[in-house]
């Protein structure tokens, strides 16, 4: 039914590890692995455990209610819980310590909330371990945005270029026109071309 289907979004149990499920760590250092939990009627002994490649329990923990912190039940010696649920965000974050390259791998974020009749969520972290952090080389990525520009920049160019030149060519053609419109109507008396007035003389008498 309709209003079943809108009770059961309503009351859902969601797990997040922020915007990217990826996260990359220098070996020897200790890295976050974070993860929050939502749910719209609160909970009551919630249970919550970090699992590593599916089956190896590194951390479980419990929560009786909003107003009292995780407290532990089990967890890899290597494993500090960072978390907190009594502040806005019900975060159930942990530490890696010391982190090898072995520890590369799938880490699992399960939340178990009895109060919605034991509804069950997850959410997955992928490590990467590496032994040092390598500098994105921006060479290329400047090189092609310098010759986009220039190229760019001359087209540009060029455009004014050729609008100064047509704007010069139409201003000589209109000069010329003038000339021309000017020197039709002169006075060609000294020319002796037909229809000046030379021609208009009278012929002397004998």
């Amino acid at each position: 039914l309709p209003g079943l289907h809108i009770l059961a979004i309503v009351f859902a149990l969601e797990v997040s590890v922020g915007k990217t499920n990826t996260v990359m760590a220098l070996n020897n250092s200790d890295v976050l692995l974070p993860c929050t939990f939502t749910t719209c009627i609160g909970f009551q002994d919630l249970v919550f455990t970090w699992y590593f490649n599916s089956t190896e329990l590194i951390y479980h923990g419990k929560i009786k209610s909003k107003a009292s912190e995780p407290f532990l039940v089990g967890r890899n010696p290597r494993v500090e819980f960072v978390g907190s649920t009594t502040g806005k965000d019900n975060n159930i974050s942990i530490v890696l310590k010391n982190v090898e390259f072995s520890d590369a791998g799938k880490y699992t974020c399960h939340v178990k909330n009895p109060k919605e009749k034991n509804a069950q969520h997850n959410a997955t972290i992928f490590l990467t371990v590496v032994q040092k952090m390598v500098e994105t080389d921006n060479t290329v990525t400047l090189i092609i945005v310098g010759v986009v520009g220039g190229l760019i920049g001359l087209l540009i160019l060029f455009m004014l270029i050729k609008r100064v030149v047509l704007f010069i060519i139409k201003k000589t053609q209109d000069g010329k026109k003038e000339c021309l419109v000017s020197s039709s109507g002169n006075d060609n008396t000294e020319n002796g071309l037909a229809g000046s007035k030379a021609e208009q003389k009278a012929a002397p008498k004998a």
